[in-house]
C-alpha cells in the first residue's frame, strides 16, 4: 500500500518554523517510503484567513523544494463536509445545540465551583422537537456537537509510543459552528478519509485532537490512520506564534538563508542525530527514522542556523550556485577564493565589488612608505598560486615589521578589511595593475 502524508496549514498567519517544520518531516517520510505527499490549506476560518497567507504558503513550499503531489483547499470542499455531516446525524452521532457562549462558561463555572469535571453537560439531548422550533424561532442558531462514545480510545504512536485516552474526560466537540462553518478538527478526519490519507505526522498540540478525531473516523466507518506527535519547537525566549515576528519563514528567505539550511536545521532538531550538513532531501531522507525523535520539545536558534548556513555555503561547488550568480559576473576563481568568508550568499556582492576596477581604501599615512616598498617588490605574475608566498618572502627582507604588522597593511590596501579570503587568493583576484594602484593610494 502506498504511504501517503498531508501538511495541512491554516492560512491564518505566515508560515513559522514550528509548522514547516512538520512539512519537512512528512516531505521526507513520505520520500523515505516512496510515498506521496499532499498539501491541503485548511482554509474554512473565513474571519481569519488572508488570500497574501495563502499564497505565500505556496511561495515557501516551493522556494523550500517541497514538492506536493497534489494541492487541496478546504474552502472548495464544502459540500462533502455536508454530506458527512448529514450522515453523521442519521447515524445519531451529532446533535444540535443551542447555548449561547455566556451560558456555556457559566456553566464551566458551575462545574468548576462544585468540583466537577468541566465538559459539556449534554443538556441539549434532551431538547424536543419543539423545544429545537422554538428556540430557533428566538433566532438562535444551532451548532452540532460529536457524540462522543465512553470508552478507551488508544493508538501506538510513531514517537511518543502507547497513547490511551478515556471518553469520559472530553467535552463533545462542535463540528458544525452555529455559523454552518465546519470545524478543523471534522473537516480534517472528512478529507483524511477521501484522500486516503495513511499517516499523519503533527505536532503534539494536536494529540487531544487525535483521541477525538479517532472516533469520527470510526463513525464515518473509516480506519484511522497511523499517527506520529512531534514535540514542540520553542525559542529561547518562548513559544514560537505564527503571529509574532522572527521565525516565519518569509522573513528567512528575506534575510538571505539558504532554503537547505532551513532543512537542514528542521529535520535535525528534536533528534538524537549530530548536524551533518545535507544539500538535497535524497540524503536527508536516507537518514530519516522516527526512532531517532525526541519526546520532549525542542529549542529553536537562529545562530544555530546562521552557523549551518555557513557550513553549507562553504560546501557548494561553482556549479551549484552558478545560476544564482550569474548576474553578478561571479566567477569559478572568485567563489572558489571567497566562500570560506561567506555567512550568506548575497555577501558575495561586496567581493565583487572588492575585487573590480573601482575599489580604493584610504591607506594609513605611517603605512604609506611601507606599502610603496612593497609594491615595488610585487611578482611580475600575480595569477601564479604562490605569488603571495613569494612576495611575502621579499617583504620579509626589506623590512622590519613582523606578523599583524607586516601583513594587516597590505590587506587593508587591498580589501578595506581585516579580514577576508586567504591573501593568496586575494592578490590572484585582483589583478597586478590594480594592486599596486591599491597600494599606493
Amino acid at each position: 500500500m502506498t504511504k501517503i502524508c498531508r501538511f495541512a496549514p491554516s492560512p491564518t498567519g505566515f508560515l513559522h518554523v514550528g509548522n514547516i517544520r512538520a512539512a519537512i518531516i512528512n516531505f521526507l517520510y513520505a520520500k523515505k517510503v516512496g510515498g506521496k505527499f499532499f498539501l491541503r490549506l485548511d482554509d474554512t476560518d473565513i474571519e481569519r484567513v488572508r488570500d497574501e497567507y495563502r499564497e505565500m504558503i505556496l511561495v515557501d513550499m516551493a522556494w523550500l523544494g517541497l514538492n506536493y503531489d497534489q494541492l487541496f483547499k478546504q474552502s472548495d470542499r464544502l459540500e462533502k463536509y455536508e454530506e458527512a455531516k448529514n450522515r453523521l446525524i442519521a447515524g445519531g452521532r451529532l446533535y444540535e445545540c443551542f447555548e449561547t457562549v455566556a451560558e456555556l462558561n457559566l456553566q464551566r463555572k458551575n462545574q468548576i465551583a462544585s468540583g466537577a469535571t468541566p465538559i459539556y453537560n449534554r443538556a441539549a439531548l434532551n431538547l424536543t422537537d419543539e423545544q429545537k422550533k422554538s428556540l430557533r424561532a428566538q433566532g438562535l442558531k444551532p451548532h452540532y456537537r460529536f457524540l462522543l462514545e465512553d470508552k478507551i480510545t488508544t493508538w501506538d504512536d510513531k514517537i511518543k509510543g502507547r497513547i490511551t485516552y478515556e471518553g469520559r474526560h472530553f467535552s463533545d466537540p462542535v463540528l458544525v459552528r452555529d455559523n454552518s462553518v465546519p470545524t478543523y478538527t471534522f473537516c480534517s478526519v472528512v478529507d483524511d478519509v477521501e484522500m486516503k490519507i495513511t499517516d499523519i505526522i503533527r505536532g503534539e498540540d494536536h494529540i487531544t485532537n487525535t483521541a477525538i478525531q479517532i472516533q469520527i473516523f470510526e463513525a464515518l466507518g473509516a480506519k484511522a490512520p497511523d499517527f506520529a506527535h512531534l514535540a514542540l519547537v520553542k525559542a529561547s525566549e518562548g513559544k514560537i506564534s505564527k503571529r509574532e515576528g522572527g521565525f516565519d519563514v518569509k522573513s528567512l528567505r528575506a534575510e538571505g538563508y539558504e532554503a537547505m539550511s532551513v532543512v537542514n536545521l528542521l529535520s535535525h532538531i528534536g533528534t538524537s542525530d549530530s548536524l551533518k550538513i545535507h544539500k538535497n532531501f535524497d540524503e536527508l531522507a536516507r537518514d530519516f527514522d522516527f526512532a531517532k525523535f525526541s519526546k520532549s520539545s525542542t529549542n529553536y536558534d537562529i545562530g544555530e542556523l546562521g552557523h549551518i548556513n555557513q557550513k553549507l555555503l562553504h560546501s557548494l561547488d561553482f556549479a551549484e550556485v552558478e545560476a544564482r550568480l550569474k548576474n553578478l559576473g561571479v566567477t569559478e576563481k572568485l567563489w572558489v577564493g571567497v566562500k570560506s568568508n561567506l555567512n550568506l550568499l548575497s555577501e558575495i556582492e561586496e567581493w565583487v565589488k572588492i575585487c573590480s576596477a573601482d575599489f580604493r581604501h584610504k591607506n594609513r599615512k605611517e603605512d604609506q612608505e611601507f606599502l610603496r616598498e612593497a609594491a615595488s617588490l610585487l611578482p611580475a605574475d600575480t595569477s601564479d598560486e604562490n605569488c603571495w608566498n613569494l612576495w611575502l618572502a621579499e617583504i620579509k627582507k626589506k623590512t622590519e615589521r613582523k606578523g599583524k604588522e607586516l601583513f594587516m597593511p597590505i590587506r587593508l590596501a587591498l580589501s578595506g578589511k581585516e579580514h577576508g579570503p586567504e591573501m593568496k587568493f586575494l592578490v590572484g583576484l585582483i589583478g597586478r595593475e590594480e594592486i599596486l594602484q591599491r597600494l599606493k593610494n
